[in-house]
Order: C-alpha cells, then structure tokens, then sequence
C-alpha cells in the first residue's frame, strides 16, 4: 500500500508561529479519519469561512505550481499558469472579451496583458467582430488546444491520486458542489447585501 498525504494540521513551533504539517498515511485510510471524535466536543470541527478562504487561496497556488512544473516538463515556457488557467476559461467557445471578464472574474488590465500575451505567443486567435468592429472575438489557436489537451492528460493523472476510489469520487463531488454554492452565497451577498 502506497504512503499519501491524508491530511495538513496546524502545529506551533517552539518560537510560537503557526507551521502547516502534512501528516501521511496508507493509501486504504480515508481523508478525513484524523478529523477527530465528533461526540467529544461538537465545535472541534467546525470549519470558518475565513478558514475556507485561506484554504482555497492555498490550494489555487499549489496547483498554479503543479502546473508550473507540468509547463517546465512539457518544455513549455512561453506561458504561465495563470495564462494556461484562461485558455481553459475560453474553453472550445469563441467569446468576447467582456465575457472572457465575466465568465472567469478576471480584472481588466490584467485580462488585456495575459491575453496579449496568449495572442502574440499563438495560443489564442483574436479577431474583431463583424457586428461590431470596437469588439474583439476570442477563440483557442491549435496550440491552445493542444496544450490544453495534454494538461486534461496530466490532470486526470491526478484525479486519481485523489479520488483512489468510488467513495472519494464521491467526497470530491460533495466538495465541488459545497464550494460551487459557498461562491454563489458570496456572489449573491456582494450583489445584493443578502446575508
């Protein structure tokens, strides 16, 4: 049995600071075994939206650096993760790029460099509409789709270390969807003040 990373735990040091620690286990122990005896203290576990956050600002990092090592690997270095995260936001669709800011909750000046970039660089084609000559259309050159082509090969490489069996495919479908709704309750609370 293989040896995995089941969970991250807060540790204090001896100078006081907080030090994140991964603790590993055998591959046939679920994710959540060290969560810790519920029927002892009902608030141990409960989780903050703060605490989300945080974790899901970590966990985008991490991944922007797996994908920046997949890039070195792939003998890419025209592109950053950031940049391969918006090829896949225009996807197989040809949008504008006011949809490209809606769609992918991009800043403006941001959006306008990346996507410089991914022109000159030959993954995205950009072309002025027909109706509207003002308004660029946007849509995935060869090269973008091959690159995002063979990062779906690398990450459904790492499906499968996370979601080992039909269970955990099950608790990564469950996150999903709690993280799909916490964005739609923050969504709606930044629109409306509904809280």
């Amino acid at each position: 049995m293989a040896t995995v990373p089941q969970k991250l735990v807060h540790a204090a040091t001896g100078n006081g600071h907080m030090e994140e620690v991964v603790v590993w286990g055998s591959s046939d122990t679920s994710i959540d075994a060290g969560l810790g005896d519920s029927d002892a203290d009902p608030d141990a576990n409960l989780v903050t939206h703060l605490e989300l956050a945080r974790l899901i600002e970590r966990a985008h990092r991490r991944y922007l650096d797996l994908m920046r090592v997949e890039l070195i690997r792939l003998g890419i270095d025209d592109i950053s993760p950031s940049q391969v995260m918006l090829l896949f936001t225009i996807g197989p669709d040809e949008l504008s790029v006011r949809d490209l800011l809606e769609r992918g909750h991009y800043l403006g000046s941001n959006a306008s460099y990346n996507l410089k970039q991914l022109v000159d660089s030959g993954y995205v084609d950009r072309a002025h509409s027909q109706r509207d000559r003002r308004s660029a259309r946007l849509r995935l050159a060869a090269k973008g789709q091959d690159l995002c082509q063979a990062i779906r090969h690398l990450d459904e490489t790492y499906h499968r270390q996370v979601a080992r069996d039909e269970h955990e495919a099950r608790e990564l479908t469950a996150a999903f969807h709690m993280l799909r709704r916490l964005e739609l309750v923050w969504t709606t609370t930044m629109r409306y003040g509904e809280t």
